[in-house]
C-alpha cells in the first residue's frame, strides 16, 4: 500500500476555505456565499470581524454534502 492511501484522513482536522472548497467541490466564492446565507456546512470563526480567519472540520463538510445540517459559526 502506498504512504499516502495508508493515511487516514483526520475528521477534526480544520480546513481552510480553499481547502474546505476543493473537499466540497466547489469554488472558494460560492463557499463564502453559502456561509453567507447559512446554508453551507458549519465553520469556525478564528478571529473577530468582517476579516475574521475561518476555518471548517472536515467532519462538518462530510455532513453537510451528506445532506447534514446547515449552521452559523460554531465558534
Amino acid at each position: 500500500m502506498s504512504g499516502s492511501a495508508a493515511v487516514a484522513l483526520d475528521p477534526d482536522e480544520l480546513l481552510t476555505p480553499v481547502e474546505a472548497a476543493r473537499v466540497a467541490k466547489l469554488s472558494v466564492s460560492t463557499l463564502k456565499d453559502k456561509r453567507w446565507k447559512g446554508t453551507g456546512p458549519k465553520f469556525i470563526k478564528l478571529s473577530p470581524g468582517r476579516g475574521g480567519r475561518i476555518r471548517y472540520r472536515r467532519s462538518d463538510i462530510e455532513e453537510w454534502l451528506s445532506g447534514g445540517r446547515n449552521s452559523r459559526s460554531v465558534a
